[in-house]
């Protein structure tokens, strides 16, 4: 981008902030129409800036920038409202969705779908809404966006998945037949065919397909470490 040249009127959320200098914060940001981007907020950090009450997770933004580098300069923000705050186990649902993004999105590289996909589960979250159902369809919605979507009505020669079949899910061929063997994570078809529905009220289809989608981020995670997983589990032990 032209130094000269600036975005401005851009639909944003912003997912993670730290500092830089004494004054001034670094800020991490998923917008609709340029991707995630990292963005310097000058003097954002001082007691009376204005930015101060305006940069808030898990709200809708609109922001203003220029620059050319891996950095760019934040030159406006504006806070749109629209959207409860996040409280409690919700606001920490919330932070998982910030850490899927933050590790497993390329930098500048637009996902509409996405975009919409996490402000809906945003606004569902703080509507009251089943945790299960809006975490499972934001993480098919981001295995989508990433190229790695789900066949779950279809096994992986192409047959139609049976409700009473039992499948083991194979990471990007997809579900065979457990009676053929092989790799995978064991799941039913019946849970198959309630995630391609988004329908989670099987207890068995909620735990599997949590273990599923569990399986599936931690390949492409490659290795690391999701600090929101890891406070889920301090939280349920203690």
């Amino acid at each position: 981008m032209n130094r000269r040249q600036r975005i401005d009127g851009a639909a944003a959320f912003l997912l993670h902030a730290y500092p830089f200098s004494e004054t001034s914060l670094i800020i991490e940001v998923f917008t609709r129409d340029h991707g995630r981007l990292a963005l310097l907020a000058r003097g954002a950090r001082r007691p009376r800036a204005a930015l101060r009450g305006v940069l808030l997770a898990f709200q809708p933004l609109e922001l203003g920038w220029f620059g050319n580098g891996e950095v760019k300069t934040l030159a406006r923000a504006e806070w749109q409202g629209g959207v409860p705050f996040l409280q409690g186990n919700d606001l920490l649902l919330g932070y998982y969705l910030n850490e899927l993004l933050l590790k497993l999105l390329a930098r500048e590289d637009a996902h509409a779908a996405l975009y919409d996909a996490y402000a809906a589960a945003l606004l569902a979250l703080s509507g009251g809404a089943s945790h299960a159902e809006v975490l499972r369809r934001f993480e098919k919605a981001l295995l989508a966006e990433l190229g790695y979507g789900l066949t779950l009505d279809r096994d992986a020669e192409g047959g139609a998945v049976q409700v009473a079949e039992e499948y083991r899910y194979q990471i990007e061929r997809g579900a065979v037949l457990a009676v053929r063997g092989g790799a995978g994570l064991a799941v039913s078809g019946k849970t198959l065919l309630d995630m391609a529905a988004d329908d989670y009220a099987d207890p068995r289809t909620l735990m599997e397909c949590k273990q599923l989608m569990r399986h599936l981020l931690g390949h492409y995670l490659n290795g690391q470490t999701l600090q929101t997983r890891r406070v889920f589990i301090e939280l349920q032990e203690g």
